[in-house]
């Protein structure tokens, strides 16, 4: 266990002698709006493993040298997490990751596996699941606790050199390395954080219209910036239920809102001015203003045809090139995809992931016969 600078100056020195080092974070997000990190693992080989303990540190910009440092190839399994938390403890932009959950789906296996179920693909490996709900802010770490955290190190050195020796060609190893680039910008994954669309996942918000929707935004964006602010979870300021209701209710006034019944009277005292005045602006503005509701889209039979042809060529092509055809789109955005293609008026001004980079190449033989 790593507990003081000297010895975590002197293991990351060795770190960067590294052509790759595995990282791994462990942490507890139960009671706070940011997770609490609790313990980093860092393995330069199966057998040179170690716990950075980030309770007894104060500093830890060494490692965040080592995150930066693009001359040794940072391993992760499902890097996204571990990435944000490490951005934030360190103030670093990790660079040249290299993400096993990703990799695998490049490799002729599903990109959704765990990093058990990985191990035991490849290595043949049974990894204990034992120490899932543990407290990684409490000291001492018990044996088991401290076995189980270097596991999840230990072996990705390993993973990604039999993961690369499974990618079929040059080509698809250019497409794997183009996707591990998005990693090395913030945007790819801080988004866990700070996302101003979070309002449509709150349960009901597909049910509301424009105006009401427009409300929740408002809401969901104003109790996200208190939450942060307090470090405190979302739904300990106000519970997704609560907001819907006012969303739905639209109460204009203190005393309407305390009618309700729709927040307990803390939060009411503490928050209920700002909730009005925050209800009443968007009552106020123009509608043409409020988002647009989120539908699933439609298709025509003409596009469900389409969609089925476009589904098939992305199957036989990655049962072919060992992709999974999950990496290439998700049924939202193949059938967006189809109705651009087929000049429908659709509310899709973001870029498609399929219409550039790997993906646009993948599917270069299905935008031919398109504009046949």
């Amino acid at each position: 266990m790593i507990t003081t600078k000297e010895q975590l100056i002197h293991l990351i020195a060795r770190a960067r002698k590294s052509d790759a080092v595995a990282l791994d974070t462990e942490f507890v997000w139960e009671r706070t709006y940011y997770p609490q990190l609790g313990l980093i693992q860092i393995a330069l080989s199966d057998e040179d493993c170690h716990l950075i303990d980030p309770c007894a540190l104060s500093d830890l910009t060494p490692l965040g040298d080592l995150l930066c440092d693009r001359g040794v190839i940072k391993i992760f399994h499902d890097a996204p997490q571990d990435l944000a938390i490490l951005n934030r403890a360190t103030g670093a932009t990790p660079q040249n990751i290299f993400d096993t959950r990703l990799a695998a789906g490049f490799a002729n296996l599903p990109a959704s596996l765990s990093l058990a179920s990985l191990v035991k693909e490849l290595l043949d490996i049974d990894l204990p699941k034992t120490e899932t709900r543990t407290n990684w802010l409490k000291r001492p770490l018990d044996d088991k606790q401290v076995d189980y955290a270097l596991d999840d190190v230990r072996y990705l050195r390993a993973l990604r050199f039999l993961l690369l020796n499974r990618v079929i060609g040059p080509t698809i190893r250019i497409w794997l390395q183009e996707e591990l680039n998005l990693l090395n910008n913030p945007n790819t994954y801080m988004g866990s954080f700070e996302n101003n669309s979070r309002y449509l996942k709150i349960r009901g918000a597909g049910t509301l219209n424009r105006q009401a929707l427009a409300i929740l935004k408002e809401l969901a964006n104003w109790r996200d910036q208190e939450a942060r602010s307090v470090n405190r979870p979302r739904s300990h300021v106000i519970p997704d239920s609560a907001l819907l209701l006012i969303a739905q209710k639209h109460p204009d006034s203190l005393e309407s809102l305390k009618e309700k019944e729709f927040l307990s009277n803390k939060a009411l005292n503490r928050h209920g001015k700002t909730i009005v005045k925050l209800v009443s602006q968007v009552l106020q503005a123009d509608p043409s203003t409020y988002p647009s509701l989120h539908q699933a889209p439609r298709l025509s039979a003409r596009e469900k045809e389409s969609l089925e042809k476009l589904t098939s060529l992305i199957n036989l092509k990655c049962e072919i090139q060992g992709i999974d055809p999950a990496l290439v789109g998700n049924s939202s955005e193949l059938k967006t995809l189809v109705k651009i293609l087929h000049h429908r008026n659709v509310e899709a001004s973001r870029q498609l992931r399929q219409t550039e980079g790997w993906r646009k190449l993948f599917l270069e033989d299905f935008f031919h016969n398109q504009k046949r």
